[in-house]
This record gives C-alpha cells, structure tokens and sequence, in this order.
C-alpha cells in the first residue's frame, strides 16, 4: 500500500510549494465572514509566516488551486463547494485542482452534519470567487489603461471587448496581488441565468482515486515507524476494567505494550478500556483474542430491549412527564369525531455501520506537546475541543488533519475515537493508529435511539382532523448540567434526535392537539443518526395521517393537501428556528402527485402506491412509492418518484442525484432490516451477519428524482430525502394489502395476503 508521509507541512504551504508558482494572489474570508486579501508576495515569506486563511490560489503559471474546507464523508462536499467558487472566479473546472483544508480557525465552522455545509457556505463562497474576479479584471484593465467596465471576465482570463486584447490570470497574479480588496458595492456577483458550471453534472474530484483504491480514507494513513493499536471497551456501557492479564499479553507476538486507560463516566467521551498497541494491526488484533478481563459492568448491566418495552407499555397508561404541546381538548374533540384511530408505533436502536470502521492516527511529540491527529472526522473542531478538555491541551498544539470518510451518516460527529487514540499515543513513543473492528464499530456505537408512539387522532364527518394525541416514550441519558449560581445538577438528557418538539408537524395544524414525552432512562450512548429525529418520525407521523386519510374515506393526497391548508403562510417556527414554509411543502406534495401519475393507474391486488412528505434540514421534500407483495408476503419497491425543493440552485446535479437516490436507498434498507438486541446491557448483534443491510438485488428497480428550484436559500441535500421514504413504502404496503405496519423493521412483519 502506498505509503502516506505526514501532510501537515505540505498542506500548510501548498500555496507556495508549487513549482514555478512564484507570486500568487490570495483571497480569504474572515471569521466575520468579510472577504479579506494578503499582503502582495505573501508566497515569498516562509511558510511559517503564511497565515492559512485562504480558498483561493492562483499562480504565476495559471494553475488555480481550490480549499475545500469541510470533511467529505461521501456527500460530494469536496466537489460542491469548490464549484461555487469556480463558478463565480470564472474558472474552467478542469484547470482546478482541490486540496482538502485541515482544522484551522480561519476557515471558519468545519463541520459537515445537518446537511448544513452547502448553506453555511454557499453565498460566501459565491462572494470570495466574485471578489478575485473583480480584482483581476480590476488588475487588466489598469494594465491596458481602460474602464473595468469594459473588460469580461471569462474561463481564466480577461478581454478587453473594444480592442480584442486578452489576459490570462496567471499573467494578472502580480497586479491583482498589488490591489486592496473592492468594496462590496462594487463586486457584482454572476446573474445565475449565465452559470456554466453550477447545475451540470460533475463527477467527484476523487473518483478516480477511490476507483483506483488509492490511500484516500483515515484508515489508509502511514506513517514513518508507525504502531499500531486496538482498544477494549467493556460490553456494558459506563463499566469499567478492573484488571486484565497484561503481562501475559505484553509477551505475545509483536506487542509492544498494553495498558489499562482510566477513561470517564462520560458515554460519549474516552471511555474506560484496555489498550493493546503492536507492530501490525493483525498482531494487535490476534492479541486481543487473549486478552482477559474482569469488569465492573456498572448500572447498565440490567438493560434489555425486553425490559425497555415494558417500561414503555407501563408508560403509556399515564401522562407523559414532559408536555410539549397542548391545544384545544383533545379528549373532546375524539369524543365528538365522526371516526377515531388509535394506533402504537415502536422502533428499535440501530447503529450507522459505515463501511470504515472507526479509526484515528495520533502522533504525540513531548518535545514540544504536540499532539497530530490524522482522522476521518465530520466535526473536527469538537474532536479538537474534547482532546484538548480530556488531557488538558492547549488546542494550539493539537493539530488535526481531516482525511476522507468511508460513511459517517451522523456517527462521526461524535469524537470518541479520536479521544481514544490520543490517550493511547501520549502512552507510546511513536505515531500510532487505532483501528476498530466491525465488532466494535456495530457494538459501541453512539445510536439512533428506538422509540414508541402512542397515538390517538380523529377526523370529522368532513373528513378534517380535528385531534391529534402523541404520548412519545423516549430514551435519555443522566448527564451532569451546570446550573446559574456555579454548582451541577444531574438531569435526563433524551438521545440526539429522540426528543419531539411541539411544533412537528402535523402537530400546529390541528385544533385539539396533545404532545407529550416520557423518557425512559439508559445507560446506552446514543447520538445523530441520519435526519436525526426526522428519520422515525416521519415514519410514524405520515403512516398515522394515512391511517386518518383511509378512516375518512379520503385520496391520501388530497387529505394532506387539506391538512397544510390552502395558504402561502409559514406556520410557527420549524426546525432549527426555520420557519415551516407550507407553500413549498405543497408545491413538492402537487408536483410528486403529477409526476408519479397518482390516481391514474388502477393497482391490482398486491400492487399499491403511498405517499408522504417531510420537512426536514431546511429541505421540502415528497415521494411516491410504488410496491408489489407476493401473497407469501415478499416485498419488492417498484418505483419511487421523488420531489425536493431545496432552493434556487442544485449545485452539482450529479452529486444532487447521487444524494437523493443514496437516501432513497438507505431509507429502504433502514426501513427493512436493522435491529438491535439488548441484553445484560449488551448489544447482541456483532457483525453484518446477523445485522443485516439491503442489498443489491432489494433496491428499487426505478428512482426518479425532481428538484424544483424556488427563489429560497440554498440547502443541503445529504439528509431531507430520507425520512418520506419509509412512510411512503408502508402507506403503499397497505394500499397492496390492507397490512398496516407499526413496529420496525419490516423484515420482521407478516406481510403475507390471501
């Protein structure tokens, strides 16, 4: 495998270490977010004086280099991002070349979750590319003694209209660098009718390399007399070892050192274990084989799936602990209902089984306290934080260089690998990288929470809604909270996307609502999931609103339809302060009944079409499923028509489609079979043997994907297309068969008809 030496330098000085680069112009934005340029012939200074808070290069020889500064987990980020500017500096894409940008405060927030990366950085980067533009047409025009007026930027170079002349911009670099940045009145930014790059497809920059196998991912890094680790955590969550035959492990092949780490009671921080640290990852991991110990399992040793649903049906005769939203009298407005529906949904925990295990390479040098850190992470600067708490660095000697991921889905936000292979590194004198196993990876994962709905809803002789009860039990962690006066109090945290906010919808467009929440304490570390909360409530939520549709004796449509209303007003506040937009969610709704043809086709037996939609992630998305059951119950999706409005601009068409089918894809392999077990606090399922993922032959045989551009913000794409799937598969199951599913996964349900 081709060796990777430390990027650390190269990455820092990549703007003057090309050869032949000589002056370049350099334009960055600020923490402010103000367009700010260096000193001209900043290259020349060393590199230690380079301040690296820059996106743009362009050299002497033309060549224009792109810093792409999220982490790129598969979403496309990494090709998105460097279009935009592309687009707006008037660039031809096939003269770019992309450096991944490590951890550096310049750069400004770096995360890559929510699907927030394409709107946090969409309209900066379209003024930071407008801005170079300006200046080197700025730059030609002062060259020829002639209005800026009068000279067109255009694919890497400037004309000069009247008299013919042409510029290319490496030509430009020296009297560009020599000019203050232009106010922002008089940068003029591309009219998007001319853009010639933004919404074609581009394949990703890395394609080929991934293709080709090429050492891309965390797992891939190499170091100069590199080790190599594994690390035991106790089966429980929140025990701890008490000892472990290390001597005896110590004397194995290729071992050069195993020990115990303290660790902390925080779940989602360096857990408790035991360090096996070898010349090879095989030889840690056959030492590990012999590794035995004796651990404290702690509180979480009573925990069982079995034991949670039972809290969760003795829950659900009393009211919720939590109120999180109370209109009108709901028990009136059932009383009065011309027909009622009562129904009780439940899902299981699940892991994000990203294809690359968790894994980080660290390099502690007490020389100087610095602490290096190669990692596959989606939030680089919390990892940064978390090391710099849990060891008390100051985080200017923690550097973090981001590598690809091999699939994140929300997992790798959390940073607790990167905490573990820190603690490990600072034991040894050598680089060392920490490598899970799958085992691991499925097993101490940070889960999507599972969750039970008790729901009651009503629709009147009109076929209205006219009540809707959720009594939500969820799950929570005890966490400690600082409080005003200084002291702590310990309060229940629920799980990242397992507390329901009141205003979900359909919860602030019906008159007698009742939202409540009881959270049921665990000991189980939990974290974002894909569309965190939107990816189950979706689910649960539009299957009961088809249960209400079909007990009034309304066209699913058509019923949702009615339920948002005919307005163009945002109700309420939505997501993340968002307002809920219910022209946009109506307009995607109409347009996936068009293009789906929904009402048009006659189902025979067996054969059926569903519909939802979700808001979620700033995205307004709707889709149609179309199914098939065989008799003995076998499940095949025939077609899903998706519609998303996610703004003005798809960035990259490609990646656009690439998002929405994967999300098509994923929801439906969430939707069939992942599962959780718990017993003794453990989680059963070890491998993708018995935690089975959707494969090949079981995907939909069409997805048809429809972006609709309205004059909103541009939005991310990697989660909204998920959550309407499940509901629209179910609602469709049910049109085939008149089978209601309301417990996950679907492999488990009996699907058979007669």
């Amino acid at each position: 495998m081709k060796r990777i030496v430390p990027t650390s330098p190269a990455r820092r000085r990549f703007l003057g270490r090309s050869a032949g680069a000589g002056i370049a112009l350099l334009l960055g934005v600020r923490p402010d977010g103000a367009v700010a340029a260096l000193p001209a012939g900043a290259t020349a200074a060393s590199a230690d004086d380079f301040v690296p808070n820059v996106f743009i290069r362009i050299g002497t020889n033309g060549k224009v280099t792109l810093v792409s500064k999220q982490p790129e987990i598969g979403q496309g980020i990494k090709t998105s991002l460097p279009m935009v500017l592309a687009e707006a500096l008037e660039v031809d894409w096939q003269a770019v070349h992309v450096v991944q940008g490590d951890l550096n405060p310049a750069y400004g927030p770096q995360g890559a979750g929510g699907s927030t990366s394409t709107p946090t950085n969409y309209d900066n980067f379209l003024r930071l590319g407008a801005t170079a533009r300006t200046m080197l047409v700025q730059a030609a025009a002062r060259t020829w003694n002639v209005p800026a007026a009068e000279c067109l930027a255009e694919r890497g170079a400037v004309t000069h209209g009247a008299s013919g002349r042409t510029l290319a911009y490496g030509a430009l670099v020296r009297a560009a660098a020599a000019l203050p940045v232009p106010a922002a009145k008089d940068v003029v930014l591309k009219d998007p009718a001319t853009y010639r790059l933004l919404g074609t497809r581009v394949g990703g920059v890395d394609n080929g390399l991934v293709v080709a196998g090429q050492p891309l991912f965390g797992i891939d890094t190499r170091l100069p007399g590199m080790l190599y680790a594994t690390y035991v955590k106790c089966p429980v969550p929140g025990g701890r070892p008490v000892e472990a035959n290390l001597a005896a492990v110590k004397a194995l092949p290729g071992v050069k050192a195993a020990f115990i780490v303290e660790g902390s009671e925080n779940l989602n921080g360096l857990r408790p274990g035991v360090a096996i640290v070898a010349d090879s990852t095989w030889n840690a991991f056959r030492a590990r084989r012999k590794l035995t110990v004796t651990w404290d399992e702690g509180d979480g040793a009573h925990h069982s799936w079995a034991g949670f649903v039972a809290q969760a049906q003795a829950a659900r005769a009393k009211s919720g602990t939590s109120v999180m939203r109370e209109d009108g009298d709901v028990d009136a407005a059932l009383a009065g209902a011309a027909r009622t529906v009562e129904a009780e949904y439940s899902y299981p925990f699940i892991s994000h089984a990203s294809m690359e295990p968790q894994n980080c390479t660290a390099w502690f040098k007490p020389a100087d306290g610095t602490l290096e850190l190669w990692a596959p992470t989606q939030n680089p600067g919390a990892g940064q934080a978390l090391v710099a708490a849990t060891f008390n660095i100051p985080k200017d000697k923690i550097v973090l260089h981001i590598t690809r991921s091999g699939g994140g889905f929300g997992r790798r936000l959390s940073s607790d690998f990167i905490v573990e292979a820190a603690a490990i590194a600072q034991k040894v004198k050598a680089p060392v990288k920490l490598t899970w196993t799958r085992e691991d990876d499925l097993q101490h994962d940070h889960f999507r929470a599972g969750g039970f709905h008790f729901l009651r809803g009503g629709v009147d002789a009109a076929g209205k809604v006219v009540a809707w009860h959720d009594h939500f039990v969820t799950f929570a962690n005890r966490v400690e909270k600082k409080e005003n006066d200084g002291g702590t109090a310990s309060v229940l945290q629920p799980g990242s996307g397992a507390n329901l906010s009141g205003d979900e919808f359909p919860a602030r467009w019906v008159p007698n609502c009742l939202v409540e929440q009881t959270p049921l304490e665990c000991r189980i570390p939990m974290g974002p999931w894909r569309a965190p909360g939107s990816n189950v409530f979706a689910w649960v939520f539009h299957s009961f609103i088809d249960e209400l549709a079909h007990a009034a004796g309304r066209d699913p449509v058509a019923f949702r339809l009615d339920l948002l209303g005919n307005h163009d007003m945002v109700a309420g506040t939505g997501e993340r302060g968002v307002p809920y937009n219910v022209a946009r969610m109506r307009g995607v709704l109409t347009a996936v009944a068009n293009k789906s043809g929904w009402g048009k086709k006659t189902f025979p037996r067996g054969q059926g079409a569903g519909v939802a939609f979700h808001f979620s992630h700033r995205g307004y998305v709707a889709e149609v499923a179309e199914v098939t059951v065989s008799r003995d119950g076998r499940l095949r999706v025939d077609r899903v028509v998706v519609v998303a409005d996610i703004g003005a601009q798809v960035v990259n068409l490609s990646g656009a489609e690439n998002q929405a089918q994967g999300s098509v894809i994923d929801g439906l392999s969430t939707l069939m079979y992942p599962a959780l077990d718990i017993d003794k606090g453990r989680i059963v399922q070890s491998n993708f043997h018995d935690y089975p993922l959707l494969r090949m032959p079981d995907t939909p045989t069409k997805i048809e994907t429809h972006f609709l551009k309205t004059d909103y913000p541009v939005t991310g794409l990697g989660e909204p297309v998920l959550p309407p799937l499940a509901p629209a598969v179910c609602n469709a199951i049910f049109a085939a068969t008149g089978k209601r599913v309301r417990a996950l996964p679907l492999a488990k349900a009996d699907l058979s008809w007669s």
